[in-house]
This record gives structure tokens, sequence and C-alpha cells, in this order.
């Protein structure tokens, strides 16, 4: 049988895409001399939040994900960014990949809002690998599982995700909002007059400060 190894050697912002995509760098090696005619190759990538220091600002951003900072020895815990795929062609001994990751700035996604909070550093990642393996058989072809106890850690630089969001969604973000509520605000929007959503939001957030 075949014996893998995976080692990610860097994440990059894809600059070509039409959606956002970061590209993440794989060694696969085979350590039993056999020949690898082909893998489809699976990865969940988790972020382990528990990695890494945070500053006050960020701390005040993760508040509704983690709660208070006194308690996050408790709560700061690893979380599924997301899972990605590719098809490696065939090698002996090793082979570099690249591992197209799509991501998302929507901040439903607790991965989007945890993301963003980040202000410099790295973000501490977790790369699970599994999939399928084909090797020649006695007959023809063998097929192989991976084990998802291949679990490859790696940290990210948080530049790297921020020009990620500065190519796609350039000095903006976006919300996802039900029917309901995007009509009361198009309907806000023209009783004032106002020009855009944003300036929708600005104006209900200047109103509920004011009140407070």
């Amino acid at each position: 049988m075949t014996q893998l190894e995976f080692e990610v050697l860097g994440i990059a912002a894809e600059e070509f895409a039409a959606s956002p995509i970061l590209q993440a760098r794989v060694r696969i090696g085979e350590r039993t001399g056999e020949r690898v005619h082909a893998v489809a190759l699976h990865a969940q990538l988790r972020i382990d939040a528990q990695r890494r220091d945070y500053r006050p600002g960020e701390q005040q951003a993760l508040v509704d994900m983690f709660g208070d900072p006194s308690r996050w020895g408790r709560t700061l815990r690893p979380f599924l960014w997301t899972q990605c795929s590719t098809t490696v062609p065939g090698f002996r001994d090793s082979t570099e990949v690249q591992l197209p990751i799509a991501v998302t700035y929507d901040f439903e996604v607790a991965a989007s809002r945890y993301l963003h909070a980040l202000r410099e550093g790295t973000v501490p990642l977790s790369f699970g690998f599994g999939g399928t393996v084909f090797t020649r058989g006695g007959t023809g072809f063998s097929v192989e599982r991976i084990s998802w106890e291949h679990d490859v850690p790696h940290d990210m630089p948080v530049s790297v995700w921020r020009e990620l969001v500065q190519r796609h969604f350039p000095a903006s973000g976006w919300l996802r909002l039900d029917h309901e509520t995007l009509g009361e605000m198009h309907r806000f929007k023209s009783r004032r007059g106002l020009g855009d959503f944003d300036q929708v939001c600005r104006a209900l957030l200047d109103a509920a400060e004011e009140r407070a």
C-alpha cells in the first residue's frame, strides 16, 4: 500500500478568478516507492482559533463569536472553515499541486467574521486530507482510501486574506437580508431620497445613536 505524507508550502490569493479563491500549494510525498497514477484529493480546512493571541481591537470584534475574552480559555475552539478538492496527476516519490479554496465574504459565515476581525499576524489553519489513491494492481488499477488521520497545520498570513478581499470587494462588503427586511429598507430609502443602501444603513445607525 502507498504511504502518503502532506505538507502545505504556502497560500496565496488567486489573481485571475471571477470569485474569491485562495490557492494552497501542497507537497505530496510517497514513502514506499510505489508509482501513484492519480489522486482524488479532498481537504477539510479548519481554523484553530486557540493557536494565536489577539489584540484588544481583535478581541472586541470577536466577542459575538467567543464571548467575553475572560472566558476564552473555554470558548476559543477550532471550527470548520470550508472543504475543497482537486485531482492530482500521477507521480513517483513526490509532487506539488495547487489546491483551490473557494471562500466567501458573507458575514453570516463564522469564518468570514473571524477573518475580518484579524488585523495582523497569521491565521492558524489545519488541513485534514483524505480522498482516493489510484495505483497499478495485479489485474489493472488498485484503489486505496486516504485516511483522514493526515492533519497538517499551516499559518496563513492575514495579509493574504486581506489582499483577496480587497481585490474582489474593494472598500466594501456585503450582508444577506431576508426579502421583508430588504423591502422595508428599500421603502425607507425611497421615502428619504437616499442614494444607496449604504446611506440607508448609515441613517438608521445615526438615528439609533441619537436615541441611545
